[in-house]
């Protein structure tokens, strides 16, 4: 019997869900990069909204089928005033217009390239596709995780049917078939060997009698049900929780006076992308934002992003303070513990060799990874201090931003998923 399935699922105006999403696995590598050239240009407010998207049309271009050259063909060209029979037509010039231009024209004809609008969830899973943290560790069971794993639990008497377990389900019938047809078993042996010994010396009526018994013990026999609901056994299946990983990002950002507003925005955009890659594929993660100057102070989202405190430079602060957090309220292997700093490198040069003393000795041994961002072009003491530490420390990187559109390959490079998370 056929059956035809209906799709009512509501699309919006001259759209087609399946076609949508076959074009979106078909193009997936050129979305991603067109993606990526659209992060630099995009301000910390607008970064997770929708996208046009532009892809050249050689890219896009479907094969077609066309009639090969040759034969007695005749085509008619309405509206011809300047060709007769016998004239050669040129062909167009590249960027002319026409079927063989691919570029803009003096004239503005020309074929453009494909654009369409991407939404905000499609525009952030190419976004952040291919990254995770690094050397993150599934170490504790929590109660309120949404990942389980379903295992087998022996058999149960109630379920589903497409759970039976036919095999044990006839084994436990046959078990009791064998417990209920015991007695009548025996007593029917009994009734036919009395019934053997009455048609050899008894009477008519005594062996009509003893007839009648052996019947009725058959037919006893017969009521015992060869399958039974009782007898029904079905697969048990339970869900258990699996470990899930319990993490920590510290955020350190440079608010000191050497951090001018184009280098203050820059530090900015590169935590809002941290923190939505962190929102969106990590919920159980928690953020801790660190602000200094001379001092460093642990405060809110929004104090974090945009309170306009300012003073001199003094980075350990911050890694002091962070030191401080970490042993008071994230000690023990349970925690997967990570750093990300931003920072235009200017310091005081005794600050700085204590900063590498701080990593080295106290921080680094605790944290899986580590970040530094300068955005800042020129070499500063820190700067120094801090390939010292890379040098030694295989779980902590550092690179530079100088311009909004290195935040995205400087960012997808800190936090590329490795082929092996060790």
């Amino acid at each position: 019997m056929l059956h035809q399935v209906i799709d009512r699922r509501l699309s919006g105006k001259n759209k087609s869900i399946g076609n949508r999403e076959r074009f979106l696995r078909r193009y997936r590598e050129q979305i991603k990069e067109a993606v990526r050239k659209a992060v630099g240009d995009r301000g910390i407010r607008d970064i997770e909204d929708g996208a046009d998207i532009t892809l050249p049309k050689r890219d896009v271009s479907e094969p077609v089928f066309g009639h090969a050259p040759g034969g007695s063909r005749e085509l008619v060209h309405p509206g011809n005033q300047e060709y007769v029979r016998g004239d050669r037509i040129q062909r167009p010039q590249g960027g002319a217009g026409g079927s063989g231009g691919s570029g803009a024209s003096q004239d503005g004809q020309g074929e453009d390239d494909f654009v369409f609008r991407i939404t905000r969830e499609e525009f952030m899973n190419y976004f952040f596709d291919d990254l995770a943290l690094p050397r993150m560790i599934r170490t504790q069971l929590l109660a309120d995780v949404p990942e389980w794993k379903v295992r087998r639990a022996g058999v149960v008497s109630e379920g589903n049917p497409t759970s039976l377990h036919v095999v044990r389900s006839m084994r436990v019938g046959l078990a009791r078939r064998i417990a209920m047809g015991g007695d009548p078993r025996r007593e029917l042996r009994e009734a036919e060997a009395l019934l053997a010994t009455l048609e050899a010396s008894g009477t008519e009526a005594e062996i009509e009698k003893q007839r009648e018994v052996v019947q009725e013990l058959r037919d006893r026999l017969k009521r015992v049900p060869f399958l039974d609901p009782f007898d029904l056994r079905y697969r048990n299946r339970v869900r258990e929780p699996l470990p899930t990983s319990k993490a920590v990002m510290f955020c350190l950002m440079d608010v000191s006076g050497s951090m001018d507003e184009s280098r203050k925005d820059l530090a900015k955009r590169f935590f809002i992308l941290l923190y939505l890659f962190l929102s969106r594929h990590y919920e159980k993660t928690e953020v801790v934002f660190i602000r200094h100057h001379t001092q460093a102070a642990e405060v809110t989202e929004d104090e974090f992003f945009h309170a306009t405190e300012s003073g001199g430079t003094v980075v350990s602060s911050a890694l002091t303070l962070m030191n401080e957090i970490i042993r008071e309220r994230y000690m023990g292997s349970e925690w997967n513990i990570y750093g990300a700093q931003a920072s235009d490198g200017d310091n005081w040069q005794q600050d700085s060799s204590k900063c590498r003393e701080l990593l080295d000795n106290k921080i680094l041994p605790l944290v899986r990874y580590y970040a530094y961002v300068q955005v800042a072009d020129e070499d500063q003491n820190l700067w120094e201090e801090y390939n010292r530490v890379r040098e030694s420390n295989i779980n902590f990187a550092m690179q530079k931003i100088c311009t909004p559109s290195q935040i995205f390959p400087v960012f997808r490079d800190l936090f590329k998923k490795s082929p092996v998370n060790v």
